[in-house]
């Protein structure tokens, strides 16, 4: 079919062309509306108008990036490498991901579950619910995505094969690049800048050191094709209840280094952990909020290195090449070099956020000039103190103390 941009008309006509839909809906009239609220695509909700329970999601990329309108292009091919990931979380970790009932390439879009019963964990943050599964199955998903997708457990033609679906998500490559390691921390016209923090974001944009590291991060970014990432894993693309965990929204996804997407995921727990010194000042959540911090790290660094015992031999491990022991020292360096990364990058992925086109709703969205404005450089002064110590943190606990003695000078 040629491509198309549907309307909550439209959209209802569409979907009863696909046997397999028409028959999910079992002819009934259908309701729908655009609930889109992110900077990329056209959402829509679909329902039986007989019974609303029964319902689908249907997710199309435009040729332009939605939240500027038509005069900024963007390839909607972006939709098939979200729909090429979502394949892969289907095989890896079906649990975690919504199911798709149709996916078609040509009009950009996937029809996949409507998850009713869950909420964005941003907003389950904000509101101080507590997840006591989400690190378990976030770990999973970390673990799963990454090592299988990796030269740990491919082997070469297949890893080159796999990155070969990948490799043309140029654009949002490029995204990530502008937005993420390059114009939050320079004077650029797509930043917003609270007017209380002028001055900071003056001497900020001054500091050539912390731009050193920034560009050490980047070009790891930019060369190393580790694994296949989500490429933008924040708490705004998992949604949850007290039972369950999806990961949503994989449209960034690429080949890339292991710690990104763990860090992108740790930088927004940070920055929940920071906005309820204003928000809540709830101290025993907050620590909730941390200790989560932690055992995503433990838990996902045992599931990891339980796969990779499993798996004699790989594109990087041939069997009868190294010993035991030294293989396990190896090991133990490999991680811990994931661990440091990851550090940096929630590092970038925080600092971005403060003077960044794109902030967090839970900080950006604080009614109080001056909680605000607290709550923009607390985040602000950790992200650099991680991004200008990550190669030298040893440990979790260095980290949480890193984190918890910001705000206690701040």
């Amino acid at each position: 079919m040629n491509f198309h941009i549907l309307t909550t008309k439209s959209v209802k006509e569409f979907l009863l062309t696909i046997p397999n839909i028409k028959e999910f809906f079992d002819d009934d009239i259908l309701v729908s509306q655009e609930i889109g609220d992110g900077n990329l695509n056209f959402v829509f909700i679909v329902k039986s108008q007989k019974d609303p329970t029964k319902a689908l999601i249907v997710k199309q990329a435009v040729p332009y990036l939605r939240c500027a309108g038509k005069d900024f292009p963007l390839s909607r091919q972006r939709m098939s490498f979200e729909i090429r990931a979502l394949q892969n979380y289907a095989k890896l970790v079906p649990s975690l991901a919504p199911k798709i009932y149709y996916e078609d390439e040509e009009m950009s879009l996937v029809v996949m579950q409507y998850l009713s019963e869950h909420i964005i964990f941003r907003k389950g943050l904000m509101k101080s619910n507590y997840y006591d599964n989400f690190a378990e199955h976030i770990s999973i998903f970390l673990a799963h995505t990454l090592f299988y997708t990796s030269s740990l457990y491919l082997d070469s033609s297949q890893k080159r094969h796999f990155m070969d679906n990948f490799n043309a998500n140029r654009e949002l490559c490029k995204l990530t690049e502008d937005f993420v390691f390059t114009f939050p921390y320079m004077e650029h016209e797509t930043n917003f800048i609270d007017e209380n923090c002028l001055n900071e974001a003056k001497i900020f944009f001054s500091k050539m050191q912390f731009k050193r590291s920034v560009l050490s991060l980047k070009y790891k970014f930019m060369s190393q094709s580790d694994a296949l990432l989500h490429g933008d894993l924040h708490t705004g693309s998992i949604m949850v209840n007290k039972k369950e965990t999806f990961v949503i929204d994989p449209e960034f996804a690429f080949f890339g280094p292991f710690g990104f997407d763990i860090g992108a995921l740790i930088a927004n727990l940070i920055n929940a952990y920071i906005s309820h010194f204003y928000e809540s000042g709830d101290k025993a959540y907050q620590e909730w909020i941390l200790q989560t911090i932690k055992e995503i790290f433990e838990k996902f660094e045992l599931k990891f290195l339980t796969l990779w015992d499993a798996q004699n031999e790989s594109a990087l491990i041939t069997p009868n090449f190294i010993d035991a022991k030294t293989l396990s020292e190896f090991k133990k360096d490999f991680m811990k070099k994931v661990f440091q990364d990851s550090i940096g990058y929630a590092g970038c992925k925080m600092a971005r956020r403060v003077f960044g086109i794109a902030g967090v709703e839970e900080i950006r969205g604080l009614k109080d000039a001056n909680k605000r404005k607290e709550a923009n450089l607390r985040a602000l002064k950790t992200s650099v103190k991680l991004i200008e110590n990550y190669e030298n943190i040893e440990n979790l606990d260095e980290l949480m103390d890193i984190i918890t003695k910001v705000q206690k000078n701040s």
